[in-house]
């Protein structure tokens, strides 16, 4: 404890390889923080925006733990994993719960041939047929949310540990069924194997996570958090809507606003920004444009209503980043640590 609190570097872990290491350099930078990572086999490296802070390349399950005991002050890591190796302590702080990338989740999924399995109820009935000496064998990595979920539903079993290819047990026969992450379903498929009904037991994705002890006695590990906080927010809320941009006839920028207010999707965060056209005739006048920001899922029904209420020449732009005055996820870690006031 006494080194934690002593250390002067900054630490964070991230995951050191596959699609997770991938998708997390790449969220990164989509937040202005470039990773300098030389080779695959360099585990310590840094980010040019940020040279105080030092970046560890961990397995998963060792980027918790090492939150957990205070060797690196931060992690970006699956939600699946902090529930796997957090243990039973206080020290882990999420401090980002939804980061927006790395979906799946954690299921049961037995043999394709198994027709009269179909449901949670027809697997608990199945195990309650095996003896207590020959057991339904279950193979997961996630050893304790595994047991947990099979001990609430009183299914006796045999639990096996597997580092990989936990999909080729059933077939291989060296288990009946396994409890694995999903994402797509496809290497299911191609194991032949299928989800139950009610046998989805935790929804993951990607969250970024604090030492509580670093953050609360290193008020510079706090400050990290914020900076961290406020560039991944705006990021993660920019990358939801688009800045639109378009021409308007109008009496005065009154009328235009109360035009667009006759909208139900053109209101912008706070409102419309609007602004006068010059033109090089002068008979040519009465001309605004008009700035507001819409969400994705909303832009084509955003430009159809531009042009009911007389929009023309429309602009979509991307965002970068939209700064709250103060990120809501900020409140709720001090909050968190008995920080607020």
């Amino acid at each position: 404890m006494s080194n934690q609190i002593e250390r002067t570097t900054i630490r964070l872990a991230l995951p050191s390889k596959g699609r997770m290491e991938a998708e997390t350099r790449h969220f990164l930078s989509d937040c202005g923080f470039t990773v300098k990572r030389v080779n695959p086999r360099q585990f310590i490296a840094k980010i040019s925006e940020i040279p105080h802070l030092e970046v560890w390349f961990q397995r998963t399950a060792d980027i918790v733990r090492k939150v957990r005991d205070g060797d690196v002050d931060f992690g970006m890591v699956g939600y699946d994993n902090v529930v796997e190796y957090q243990r039973d302590t206080n020290s882990i702080v999420t401090i980002h719960e939804k980061l927006g990338y790395g979906h799946c989740y954690l299921a049961v999924a037995v043999p394709e041939d198994w027709t009269k399995v179909n449901t949670l109820e027809d697997l608990i009935t199945l195990a309650a047929t095996r003896s207590e000496t020959r057991p339904i064998r279950v193979v997961s990595k996630f050893q304790t949310q595994a047991a947990q979920f099979l001990s609430a539903h009183n299914i006796r079993h045999r639990l096996l540990y597997a580092d990989g290819a936990l999909e080729a047990g059933p077939q291989m026969g060296t288990a009946d069924f396994i409890i694995d992450l999903v994402s797509s379903g496809v290497t299911l498929r191609e194991n032949r194997l299928k989800e139950i009904e009610g046998g989805r037991i935790l929804d993951s994705q990607m969250v970024l996570i604090g030492n509580r002890l670093a953050m609360t006695k290193r008020p510079e590990v706090l400050d990290m958090a914020h900076t961290m906080l406020e560039r991944f927010e705006a990021h993660i809320r920019a990358s939801e809507h688009h800045s639109v941009v378009a021409n308007m006839r109008g009496n005065s920028p009154e009328d235009v606003a109360q035009k667009l207010f006759s909208q139900t999707d053109l209101v912008g965060l706070q409102g419309p920004t609007i602004s006068p056209v010059y033109h090089r005739e002068q008979t040519d006048i009465n001309w605004y444009a008009i700035s507001i920001v819409v969400r994705k899922d909303n832009l084509d029904a955003s430009i159809r209503q531009i042009r009911a209420v007389g929009g023309s020449g429309v602009l979509v732009l991307p965002l970068t980043y939209i700064f709250d005055e103060e990120p809501p996820s900020w409140r709720k870690l001090l909050d968190n640590l008995g920080l607020g006031k």
